[in-house]
């Protein structure tokens, strides 16, 4: 048998309304050292957004690399491989990747090709051992996909609205190339009675996405990839991006892990965990959602999407009953209010209530519904910060034209997005 650990979006040196989660990421990684050890297992893939940047602080960075040494110091036959995700540098994760092999860990920032333009396919097949040493699987290690690692191209000279179909076509068919070429790969390695195993960065049809912390990836989640795009014969499909655990569709051998973290006020009903996957020869994978534990809570009152009266929230806070805590280990709070008309002495209020309360404020949402308004039509105050690349253009598209954006010049903005991404 062999043992996996699938996990990602790990987000190292994320910052909440300009909180660090170091300390709740720190607590995940030494969670996560004892989980390997007691649970024995052999190979730990983590599938993508290992940096919440793609110029994460030095913080972040010892974080990962310490991570890496304890854990090749306490069990040294661990497989460990990492590959980039959308918010990582490829360029960044690949320059140690040198050094971490030699310790033991695959590293694959992104696709890297020779002189002519092939991709070094090699680099991405990785053989996953046993406690005894014995190869039990092989992992095709393919990380976060641009358009520009896309075999194919959409043609300048078509119509927009043309342009943007073919490009959905396009994307989907460039993707089931690179997979197909790289399951080809993978056939050549194994031999008789390995499993094989891919990893991937990518947006699936029907995913349950967490709008306010993942950001929107291949055309702004238009271009959702089918669940075609894998292999009948792979064992297990480890994914990364969504931050909810989640199985694609109804196979229960191709999932993402999620996040260790809530990354957003979105994911606070998150049930956060890892993936154990126990491959046997001959035999369908078993799965194990490994829950992780959570050492700061987030708190959003009320719960859900929902906005309440100030009084309604004031009462509530009044009757928290919470732990004393040190500081940094003290709940991240976010109240959602819902106003007739601006309230001047709102922040002074709310002060005065949670002022003897161990909780730390991060954000106030306020909603404003005349008296004539349903909930529906209430206006939300957002922040520059909250907003994604995308909406900004949008909105400012929408105010210059009095019209919404074309679709076909969203998948573009996205394209120039992406590609200013990758060259970090």
């Amino acid at each position: 048998m062999l043992r996996l650990f699938h996990t990602a979006d790990w987000h190292l040196g994320h910052h909440l309304h300009g909180v660090s989660r170091q300390l709740e990421h720190q607590q995940f990684l030494d969670w996560l050292l004892l989980e390997l050890q007691s649970k024995q297992a052999d190979a730990l893939l983590v599938a993508g957004d290992i940096f919440d940047s793609a110029n994460p602080s030095s913080v972040a960075q010892s974080q990962l690399y310490d991570f890496l040494v304890k854990a090749k110091a306490q069990q040294p036959n661990l497989d460990i491989v990492l590959i980039g995700g959308n918010h990582d540098s490829a360029s960044r994760l690949d320059a140690p990747s040198p050094i971490l092999n030699a310790l033991g860990v695959t590293v694959v920032g992104g696709l890297s090709r020779d002189e002519q333009g092939g991709i070094d396919w090699e680099r991405l097949l990785v053989p996953l051992t046993n406690a005894a040493g014995e190869i039990k699987a092989w992992c095709g290690a393919m990380p976060f996909l641009r358009n520009a690692d896309l075999p194919t191209t959409v043609s300048s000279t078509m119509e927009p609205m043309e342009s943007a179909e073919q490009d959905n076509d396009l994307l989907i068919s460039g993707m089931k190339t690179l997979y197909a070429e790289l399951f080809a790969q993978l056939q050549q390695k194994v031999g008789n009675g390995e499993s094989l195993i891919l990893t991937g960065h990518c947006y699936m049809v029907n995913g349950a996405v967490s709008e306010l912390s993942e950001r929107k990836i291949l055309g702004g989640n238009q271009h959702a990839l089918p669940v075609e795009l894998f292999p009948a014969d792979i064992a297990y499909v480890a994914l990364g991006h969504l931050h909810l655990a989640q199985k694609v569709g109804t196979h229960q051998h191709i999932r993402y892990s999620g996040s260790p973290i809530p990354l957003s006020f979105d994911e606070t009903d998150y049930s956060h965990q890892l993936v154990q996957v126990d491959i046997s020869a001959g035999r369908p994978v078993e799965t194990v959602a490994v829950k992780i534990p959570r050492s700061v809570q987030l708190l959003r009152i009320p719960n859900g999407k929902d906005f309440a009266a100030l009084p309604a929230v004031i009462e509530h806070l009044e009757n928290l009953i919470l732990d004393d805590l040190p500081i940094e280990q003290r709940p991240l709070l976010e109240l959602r209010i819902r106003l007739e008309k601006p309230e001047p002495g709102l922040r002074q209020q709310i002060e005065e209530t949670i002022a003897k309360l161990p909780v730390r404020l991060l954000k106030i949402s306020t909603a404003y519904s005349g008296s004539e308004k349903s909930l529906a039509d209430m206006k939300i105050e957002e922040r520059l910060e909250e907003l994604q690349p995308l909406d900004v253009f949008q909105r400012c598209y929408q105010n210059k034209y009095d019209r919404e954006t074309p679709e076909a010049m969203n998948a573009l903005f996205n394209e120039l997005v992406e590609s200013l991404q990758g060259r970090k």
